[in-house]
């Protein structure tokens, strides 16, 4: 029978593993540092960075690892810096928006560039040939999609507004943030006063941001239909900081404007340019978009350049949403064809093709053949794939969760070389989410496709924190 330790046992364990200082080697996906126990243990230390010497104070134990938080720094990073934003640190109530506002935004590109080649390798033994230059942009201020909790604070009679406690359900009190456009960070404060004005205060639990470089949308999730009194007030404030507001009373097919006559019209709409294109996208504040507009200019460029797109070629777009990389591609291509799981999101596609192939027939430039299918992608296989012909070039951008449908029906297509009239495409470019997922992905193009990995960079589309974004080139083999 296994002896329990007795209190005192415990304390001197605990003292004894607080004072044992620990080289950190590497970061891991949620910005933790990793280091090795002389037994070969790993210990994941948060806010810890490469190269440090540390104390950790250790929260979890498993037979293999152990998982705890900077205690004791004895030897600092050159690349630690000072964070910009109040509201960030380790200490109870701290902002979890941002992960790694303590590392150099150019020590961060190269962390994540890191991560996105170890996954490659561990998970898939896949070596690019080339690495891309990582595209960067704004460190700040950049973020122009967010989901802003709401918490009335009974005890206190106030409202918090913003994201969540670092590992915590609670809202942070933030009054300001430093990722957000700055007229959205200055429009915290006013927003919490404007909650507590409400009389629905306790019962809207988020506010959804969605911002061009022009225009602000406010979408408010209300668990209850509104008062006259609190409508009233949301007009009045869209009025005086010209914010448009939305309201969402169940799930997002209830997301209408605030005001009656304005009902999804053309001015009630968002939208932004693809000024390389001269293209003009419009959405609706909860269609997905992403959240850094000024890395989206450059990646579309960046991977329409990647694919090498001439007049003659016919184009795939896998995951096409509202057409972000569709209409540009059309700007180059003979034929495009967009394929995305979700109606809506193709209905706003082919409106976006529409309006643009109006507009560039005044600009006097043209838009090639654009088609759109909605079809769910994670239930496909090589029939469909079959049937959907021949293309030389695919754009292929899925959500976190990957391809890896598509990719084994490619894969097994390429098994059955006697096929008449369907060739694999000549090159794919794969825009990703998760280095893991796109591992995954590769390993099924390079060893069950017959495809080459040619290049693979990292776009840094959210700083600050520990996502990766990524750009893959494949080509045949």
């Amino acid at each position: 029978m296994r002896r329990l330790p007795l209190p005192n046992e415990v304390r001197h364990e605990r003292q004894t593993e607080s004072k044992t200082p620990l080289l950190i080697e590497s970061l891991d996906l949620d910005a933790q540092g990793i280091a090795h126990r002389e037994d070969g243990k790993v210990v994941f230390v948060e806010g810890a960075l490469p190269y440090e010497l540390v104390t950790p104070q250790i929260h979890r134990k498993k037979n293999n690892w152990e998982q705890g938080s900077l205690q004791t720094l004895h030897q600092e990073s050159s690349q630690r810096v000072k964070p910009q934003c109040i509201y960030f640190g380790l200490h109870s109530g701290a902002c979890g928006g941002c992960k790694m506002q303590h590392l150099t935004p150019s020590a961060q590109v190269a962390v994540k560039q890191r991560v996105i080649e170890d996954n490659l390798w561990h998970l898939a033994k896949v070596k690019p040939e080339f690495i891309l230059r990582p595209v960067q942009g704004l460190d700040w201020a950049y973020r122009y999609r967010a989901r802003l909790s709401i918490r009335f604070v009974r005890k206190k009679s106030k409202v918090l507004i913003g994201f969540h406690e670092r590992k915590s359900s609670y809202v942070a009190d933030m009054s300001t943030c430093e990722v957000l456009p700055v007229r959205v960070s200055l429009m915290l404060l006013p927003l919490r006063s404007l909650i507590e004005s409400l009389e629905a205060k306790e019962t809207c639990p988020q506010i959804e941001l969605a911002c061009t470089k022009t225009e602000v949308a406010l979408v408010l999730r209300h668990m209850h239909p509104l008062s006259h009194h609190d409508t009233t007030l949301l007009h009045g404030f869209a009025t005086e900081h010209g914010v448009q507001w939305w309201l969402q009373s169940k799930g997002p097919e209830t997301v209408k404007p605030l005001l009656p006559d304005n009902d999804g019209s053309e001015r009630s709409t968002l939208r932004y340019e693809l000024p390389a294109f001269g293209l003009e996208m419009r959405f609706r504040p909860t269609d997905f978009t992403q959240v850094n507009p000024f890395i989206n200019e450059v990646m579309v460029s960046k991977a329409v350049e990647l694919l090498g797109i001439s007049p003659t070629d016919r184009v795939i777009d896998w995951f096409c949403g509202l057409g972000n990389f569709t209409l540009p591609m059309a700007t180059q291509a003979k034929e495009v064809l967009g394929i995305e799981g979700s109606q809506s999101m193709v209905d706003w596609a082919d409106s976006n093709y529409q309006l643009n192939f109006s507009l560039q027939v005044q600009k006097g430039l043209s838009l090639c053949s654009v088609q759109f299918l909605t079809q769910n992608l994670f239930d496909i296989n090589a029939e469909f794939l079959y049937a959907m012909g021949y293309a030389d070039k695919w754009l292929v951008d899925p959500p976190r969760e990957g391809a890896f449908a598509l990719m084994n029906a490619l894969a097994e297509l390429h098994q059955k070389s006697s096929l008449p009239d369907w060739h694999p495409p000549e090159r794919i470019v794969y825009i990703s989410c998760n280095p893991a997922t796109l591992a995954r992905d590769a390993g099924i193009l390079v060893h069950q496709a017959g495809y080459l990995c040619k290049a693979v960079g990292m776009l840094n589309m959210f700083p600050h924190t520990a996502h990766v974004e990524s750009m893959a080139v494949f080509e045949r083999a």
